[in-house]
This record gives C-alpha cells, sequence and structure tokens, in this order.
C-alpha cells in the first residue's frame, strides 16, 4: 500500500478549501489563483479521477469527489485535532475556561472544582448552567458537559452510561415500605419529570419489558429539584446513577427495585464532555476533561 506523505496532504487541503468556499478564487488566500488550480488538478491526476464540474455557474462535485469530500473531510478535522491537542502539551494552564453544565452535571462537578484550580492557580473558570445545548463557538464555550447524541461539529470524550435508578430516603421506605416489583408503585408518590415518562416508567428484567402507570403529588422538569424532594423524603424518583452515587454510599438515599433497569433506552443519555472540533483541544480544555473523566469514574469523589 503506497503511504501518503503528510507534505502531500496540503493539496487535499486546498481541495477541501476549493468546495467550502464555492470557487477557486475564494480558497486562495495568501496563493495565487493558478497555483490553488495545479494543486487541485495535481490531485486528480494523482487520483486518476475528476473531483470537481467545473463550468460558468461554478463548482460542483462528480460523484466520486463527494465521496472523496466527506471522507478527506473527517480524517483533516481528526488531523487537526492530534495536531492541536499535541502543541497543547507544551502551554501553559492559565486563563478563562469557559464551560456549559448541565444542571444535574453542575451539582457534581462544581463541588469538586477547588481541586483543579489549587492545582492550577492560575486558571479561571466561567461556568453556564443550562440543560440547553448552546453553539459552543458563538457562545464562546470550551467546553461543555451534554446527555444523548451529539452533533458531527464537536468532539467528544464519554464520561458515564446513561444508567438509571429508582431511590427514596430511609426515611420515606420506612414509612411507606419498600416495592419489591414495579407494579409496587401505585402505592408510593412518584416524583415525576415532565418532559418525559410523566405518568409512567418503563422497567426491563431478563428481557421482558414492563410499562407502569405512576403517580405522585409532585412533578417538575428540572432533575435536580426532583432529588431534592426525594431527599426531604417526599417520595420516589428515577434518577441517573452517577447523580446520586455518593448519596447511595453514604446512606442519605436507599436504591429500590435493583434487579430492574428502569427506562431502559441504551445510549440515548450517555454523558460526555464535549468541545467544538474546529478549535481542537488546548491545554487548558485537556486537563479539565482528564479532570470530569476522574470526576465520573467510581469512588473518584472521596
Amino acid at each position: 500500500m503506497e503511504e501518503y506523505e503528510l507534505d502531500d496532504f496540503g493539496r487535499v487541503k486546498t481541495f477541501i478549501d476549493v468546495v467550502n468556499a464555492g470557487s477557486f478564487s475564494r480558497a486562495a488566500r495568501g496563493m495565487s489563483i493558478s497555483a490553488v488550480t495545479r494543486r487541485v488538478q495535481s490531485l486528480e491526476d494523482e487520483l486518476g479521477v475528476r473531483l470537481l464540474h467545473r463550468n460558468t455557474r461554478g463548482l460542483s462535485l462528480t460523484d466520486a469527489g463527494r465521496d472523496f469530500f466527506d471522507r478527506v473531510t473527517s480524517i483533516s478535522a481528526d488531523l487537526a485535532s492530534a495536531v492541536s491537542e499535541v502543541k497543547s502539551l507544551q502551554n501553559d494552564v492559565r486563563g478563562q475556561l469557559r464551560i456549559s453544565l448541565r444542571h444535574s452535571a453542575a451539582m457534581i462537578v462544581v463541588p469538586f472544582l477547588d481541586r483543579l484550580l489549587n492545582e492550577h492557580p492560575e486558571l479561571n473558570i466561567d461556568v453556564v448552567v443550562t440543560d440547553e445545548r448552546r453553539d459552543l463557538i458563538a457562545n464562546n464555550i470550551d467546553v461543555a458537559v451534554w446527555l444523548g447524541p451529539l452533533p458531527d461539529a464537536v468532539i467528544a470524550k464519554r464520561l458515564c452510561p446513561s444508567r438509571r435508578v429508582v431511590c427514596g430516603s430511609p426515611n420515606y421506605l420506612a414509612s411507606h415500605g419498600i416495592p419489591v416489583e414495579p407494579a409496587d408503585l401505585k402505592n408510593h408518590n412518584c416524583l415525576r419529570y415532565t418532559p418525559i415518562h410523566a405518568h409512567r416508567w418503563n422497567f426491563s428484567r431478563d428481557g421482558v419489558v414492563q410499562e407502569v402507570e405512576i403517580g405522585g403529588t409532585f412533578s417538575s422538569d428540572n432533575g435536580p429539584a426532583l432529588l431534592a424532594a426525594a431527599l426531604a423524603d417526599q417520595g420516589l424518583v428515577v434518577v441517573f446513577e452517577w447523580m446520586v452515587r455518593d448519596m447511595l454510599e453514604k446512606g442519605r438515599l436507599t436504591k429500590v427495585l435493583p434487579a430492574y433497569s428502569v427506562n431502559p433506552h441504551p445510549g440515548d443519555a450517555d454523558l460526555y464532555a464535549a468541545w467544538s472540533s474546529s478549535r481542537g483541544m488546548s491545554r487548558k480544555v485537556r486537563v479539565f476533561v482528564d479532570f470530569l473523566i476522574d470526576l465520573f469514574s467510581p469512588k473518584a469523589r472521596e
């Protein structure tokens, strides 16, 4: 298999620039139009295929050009990210780091930020707390913690899976009893998350799925609010395991129905640290992402 030299990738990058710009002239940026044209022509000659249709109305990709563009665009982004990551190892961890956290993630991350700031005293952290997925570039966000499937324009590291648990406070369970199977929930005050599954919870065990009607006196569109109600002995709540790991270990909450998986939707709500692919990974972003990976790993919050 013929090796492709890194210098040769300059022609591929020129081809990507021409496609994105829509013309050879707009893609020139410091080079002559003839130089840009020669680079693309040289690439086509080497590949033995026409990549672009050229006519008086402008440029368009051939079928081969479209396939090639889709592949090399991804490779180019990976290469830029790799170069950025290597360069970042030489940079100091200083200046402002702007992060976006979901409300549920903020209650885990914020109490431990002093560890990071003590280790890197020249770092300043600006936290935006929102469940909205804001545009990272437009809002100048360096790192976001998001749930679920991610857009193509970001690079991400998975922090933890989307395992959910049902739990309640020891006082509540002492007063109302411990449910043994999902059907027992009809006798309990269930704290309901209103955007989804407001009146029913889904359980699975040994491949069998069952849907259970639930009711309760309190509902909210905010996970931490529901968790606060559970801690205040008001009922049972479905939450992500990573939200309550410490509370379960310290006995503030008790897991119920442990033999069942609740709301079984694999892959729909894993927790990720995400950053813009166009910016790459700076040293301070790398340090913060590593901090998050450690924080969300088991036994990391002692």
